[in-house]
């Protein structure tokens, strides 16, 4: 059973910065994509970013030039650098691992951040 472990959440001011962590139990190569969703209160999850095996990433337009999705092997690893944090970012994030052959999708159980002065 493969068990996604995010860390680093919690309470920043607005403008402030967080890294986000996400280990995995397994070689993260293993994996066709990796990344992070997010769910705010009241509200559908998200895509916040995604990053492939040779880190090709993508983003939500609501958080480009913000957040930096990156990846460490060595380490089983993925990161989600979140800058100029705005109150809207406030959410629960997690981290997801998808496999193409076969299809699923794994979660972490989410680590809360919480933007606010």
């Amino acid at each position: 059973q493969v068990q996604l472990v995010e860390s680093g959440g919690g309470l920043v001011q607005p403008g402030g910065s967080l890294r986000l962590s996400c280990a995995a139990s397994r070689n993260i190569l293993s994996f066709n994509i990796m990344g992070w969703y997010r769910q705010a209160p009241g509200r559908e999850r998200e895509l916040v970013a995604t990053i492939t095996t040779v880190s090709r990433t993508n983003y939500a337009d609501s958080v480009k030039g913000r957040f930096t999705v990156s990846r460490d092997n060595a380490k089983n690893t993925v990161y989600l650098q979140m800058n100029s944090l705005k109150p809207e970012d406030t959410a629960v994030y997690y981290c997801t691992a998808r496999t193409i052959a076969p299809k699923y999708d794994y979660w972490g159980q989410g680590t809360q951040v919480t933007v606010s002065s």
